[in-house]
């Protein structure tokens, strides 16, 4: 379960985590869209052959988030500052509906 500590809103009661370099690049592609996805990487991710907007929430070692992406579109890089590694990837809407923003603390076990 991924939970946002500071609105205390489930944000996906259910994640798979990415840990090969394959499953990494793959992403969504590879696992089912209605789970989030736990990635550690420092190079971006990328929504090509998606058929679907996914929103995308960056971490620090603290599991704050440093930076959002809501409705990210399919066929699309996304970037951000290197030092930041641990990423989700969630369904659509998931950011809104979490109401989460800049700032927040998550819980989920590695």
């Amino acid at each position: 379960m991924i939970k946002n500590l500071t609105t205390q809103k489930i944000v996906c009661d259910d994640e798979i985590r990415a840990e090969s370099f394959l499953n990494k690049s793959l992403g969504f592609l590879t696992f089912p869209n209605d789970k989030g996805l736990i990635i550690k990487t420092r190079f971006g991710i990328h929504t090509f052959g998606l058929k679907y907007k996914i929103d995308v929430i960056i971490l620090n070692r603290e599991k704050k988030v440093v930076k959002l992406k809501e409705n990210l579109e399919k066929n699309r890089i996304f970037l951000w500052n290197p030092r930041f590694h641990l990423v989700i990837e969630l369904p659509h809407g998931s950011i809104k509906k979490s109401k989460s923003k800049l700032g927040d603390y998550f819980s989920f076990l590695l």
